[in-house]
């Protein structure tokens, strides 16, 4: 079975080992396994992966309320900035995708990682500037086009 993340891997050789309580190497690795926690509805992992600098407004209800009502589509990591194996802090930019009822939508989020004793945690993350482009909110073809692209819709995302 292929890991919900989008790597292409199977699950087993991919985010199983980190769910089940092994290091994430970097932290686009917990990236891609905190994703495939909220598909799985693994809440007491996206806890367990939390910073303890920052977890203190963890609010696990809502969490667990937004994984289960939500249907994942898919990951797409757009950017990584340090977070490798010999790092202390990283920085990965990703887009999920993912349907409540019949509204489709898209969460972007720039996570901050950090180290603690040896362990990636998930610090913070903040929405980049530019917008998700939701079902409900298709522009016009000569708009341009809200990834940022600098085109017109109908010649970047309108096909």
């Amino acid at each position: 079975m292929n890991c919900p993340c989008g790597s292409a891997r199977n699950f087993d050789q991919c985010c199983g080992p980190l769910l089940a309580g092994a290091k994430a190497p970097t932290a686009e690795a917990l990236m891609r396994s905190r994703y495939t926690a909220y598909v799985r509805h693994q809440i007491d992992y996206l806890i367990q992966t939390h910073h303890p600098d920052t977890a203190e407004g963890l609010d696990r209800d809502a969490t667990e309320k937004w994984a289960r009502q939500s249907e994942w589509l898919g990951l797409q990591i757009l950017a990584v900035e340090g977070g490798g194996e010999q790092e202390q802090e990283g920085v990965v930019e990703f887009a999920a995708r993912f349907r409540q009822g019949r509204q489709e939508a898209t969460h972007l989020e720039r996570s901050r990682f950090r180290k603690l004793d040896g362990r990636w945690l998930y610090l913070d993350g903040e929405q980049p500037k530019r917008a998700p482009l939701r079902a409900t909110e298709r522009p016009g073809p000569n708009a341009l086009c809200p990834c940022g692209s600098g085109k017109k819709f109908k010649r970047c995302h309108g096909t």
